[in-house]
C-alpha cells in the first residue's frame, strides 16, 4: 500500500456536496473505417491489455482509523473493469452544445471512494458520426502532467494498436490491510510528518508572506459561494494563428493563451458591467515533477499567481502586458520553494484538514477571493494519435472548480497543432460558458488581424 501526500490528500478534504475532486478529460473521436462497430466493447479491449501499466487504476483509498494520518491507496479485491465503463448516447443533432451539457452533468457527480476513483464513458450520437469519451479520475491520484502522461499511454500514434508487453502474472490484489496495521503504518507516517513538519515550517511561513505580497484580486461575478451543478463548453483553435500572434507580439505560446483569456474575460464582464478597475488575477498550475519521472499517481505541482491586464482597451497592448506579467509571475516563482504547495498542505493535522479546508472554502463569500480563477496549459504530442483504431480528432480538458479557486476554470491541451479548450463553470455564477469560447476564439481572430496588419 502507498500513503497519499498532504497534497493529495487536500484534494479528498476539499470535497463537500457543492465541490467534487476529480479532473476529466473529454476526447472527440473519428470511428472512421470500424464505423458502428467502434464503442464501448473497443475502449474495454484496449484498456484491459493495458491497464497494467497504471496500478493506481486498480487501487482504492483507505482512510486510517481516527484520521490518525492520511489515507492509503490499496489494491481494490473485489476490482471490476466493467464497473467503471458506461456507455451513453445524444438524442438528435448531437451538437456541441448537447455534448457541453451531458459532460457537465456527469462531472458533477462526485466519484465512488469505496472503489478505484475512476469511470469512463463512451458517448455516441454526435453528429457526422462522431463519438466522444468523457473519462475522470481524483485528483488524488493524478495532476495535469501525470495525467496527460496517463491519457498517452492508451493512446497510439497509428491506427492499429501498439503491442504492449503483458502482465508478467495475472492480477492478484493484495489482501486488505486490518485496522491495527492501518493504525501502526498511520502512527509511524505522523511521526515522521511531526519531524517534516518541524523543519518545513519556518521557510514555508517566510515564502508564504512572499507569496501574499504578490498581486491581489478585484471581486468579480466569478467569485462566491458556487453550487454543485456545472456548465462546461469546449473549442479548438489553430496553434499557427497563436504562433503568427507571438512572431508579431513575442513571448511563449502559454503567454498568448494567457492574453487569448484575458480579453475573453474582458469582454464577458464588460457585458455585465463589472468588468474591474484592476487586473485579475489567474492562479496557473506548474508541475515540479522531475524529468523523467514515472506517472506513477499523485502530484507534483505548484502555483504561480499571475495578473491579467483585463483593464487594458487595447488589445495589442493586452498582449505585450501579459508577456510582461507572466515574465513577473516566473520571477516570483522561482524566488521560492518548489515544494510550497506541498509544505503547506502538511501544516494541518489530518483529522482538522477537511473540516478546515471547507470552512475556508465556505469564507470564500466573505473574503476577498486570493485569486480569480484557475487558468492551465497542458502541452502534449502534435501529431494525430488514436483510441483502439479511432482517431483522436480534439482532447479537452474537464477540470475543477471551488468557492475559493472561483467559479470559472479554463484549461487548454496543446494537441496536434490545435489548442483545445475547456471552460468548466458554476452553473448559478457563470451559466454562459459558450459566450466565453466564443470571446476565445473572436480574440484570436482580432490578434491575427492586427499581426498580420503592416507595421508603422
Amino acid at each position: 500500500m502507498r500513503q497519499l501526500s498532504s497534497l493529495d490528500s487536500g484534494f479528498l478534504m476539499i470535497e463537500s456536496p457543492t465541490t467534487v475532486g476529480h479532473v476529466a478529460s473529454l476526447m472527440v473521436v473519428d470511428p472512421g473505417a470500424g464505423g458502428d462497430s467502434w464503442g464501448l466493447g473497443s475502449v474495454r479491449a484496449l484498456l484491459a491489455a493495458r491497464l497494467h501499466l497504471f496500478p493506481i487504476l486498480r487501487q482504492r483509498l483507505v482512510e486510517v482509523p481516527l484520521g490518525i494520518s492520511r489515507p492509503y491507496w490499496v489494491d481494490d479485491p473485489g476490482f471490476d473493469l466493467d464497473f467503471h465503463l458506461r456507455e451513453l448516447a445524444l438524442p438528435p443533432p448531437g451538437s456541441p452544445e448537447q455534448l457541453g451539457e451531458l459532460v457537465a452533468r456527469l462531472h458533477a457527480r462526485a466519484l465512488d471512494r469505496t472503489r478505484p476513483p475512476w469511470e469512463l464513458y463512451v458517448i455516441s450520437g454526435l453528429a457526422d458520426g462522431r463519438v466522444a469519451v468523457y473519462s475522470k479520475i481524483h485528483h488524488a491520484a493524478v495532476d495535469g502532467v501525470s495525467g496527460a502522461q496517463m491519457l498517452a499511454a492508451f493512446l497510439d500514434i497509428r491506427p492499429e494498436p501498439r503491442t504492449v508487453e503483458p502482465e508478467d502474472q495475472p492480477f492478484v490484489p493484495d489482501p486488505l490491510p486490518s485496522r491495527l496495521d492501518l493504525v501502526q503504518h498511520g502512527l509511524a507516517a505522523a511521526a515522521k510528518d511531526q519531524v517534516h513538519l518541524a523543519r518545513t515550517l519556518p521557510p514555508a511561513l517566510r515564502s508564504l508572506g512572499a507569496l501574499a505580497s504578490g498581486p491581489r484580486a478585484p471581486r468579480t461575478p466569478l467569485n462566491g459561494a458556487i453550487s454543485a451543478h456545472r456548465r462546461f463548453s469546449f473549442g479548438s483553435v489553430s496553434v499557427d494563428d497563436v504562433k503568427t500572434v507571438r512572431r508579431r507580439y513575442g513571448g511563449t505560446v502559454n503567454d498568448i493563451v494567457m492574453a487569448l483569456c484575458t480579453t475573453a474575460l474582458r469582454r464577458w464582464l464588460l457585458e455585465r458591467d463589472a468588468l474591474p478597475a484592476v487586473p485579475l488575477v489567474a492562479a496557473v498550475p506548474v508541475s515540479v515533477r522531475r524529468r523523467g519521472q514515472p506517472a506513477s499517481g499523485g502530484n507534483e505541482l505548484s502555483v504561480m499567481l499571475a495578473e491579467l491586464p483585463t483593464n487594458l482597451p487595447d488589445p495589442g497592448a493586452r498582449v505585450v502586458a501579459m508577456r510582461e506579467s507572466m515574465d513577473r509571475a516566473k520571477a516570483r516563482f522561482e524566488s521560492l520553494p518548489a515544494t510550497l504547495l506541498r509544505d503547506l498542505a502538511s501544516f494541518l493535522p489530518t483529522a482538522g484538514q477537511g473540516l478546515a479546508a471547507r470552512a475556508l472554502f465556505n469564507l470564500a463569500g466573505v473574503a476577498g477571493p486570493p485569486f480569480n480563477l484557475f487558468v492551465s496549459h497542458v502541452p502534449a504530442l502534435q501529431v494525430p494519435l488514436y483510441l483502439a483504431g479511432a482517431r483522436v480528432e480534439g482532447i479537452h480538458p474537464v477540470s475543477a472548480v471551488t468557492s475559493t479557486t472561483g467559479a470559472l476554470n479554463i484549461t487548454v491541451f496543446s494537441y496536434n497543432r490545435r489548442l483545445d479548450f475547456g471552460l468548466v463553470a458554476c452553473r448559478d455564477l457563470v451559466p454562459d460558458v459558450w459566450d466565453l469560447m466564443g470571446h476565445l476564439r473572436d480574440a484570436l481572430d482580432e490578434l491575427v488581424e492586427l499581426s498580420r496588419a503592416p507595421q508603422p
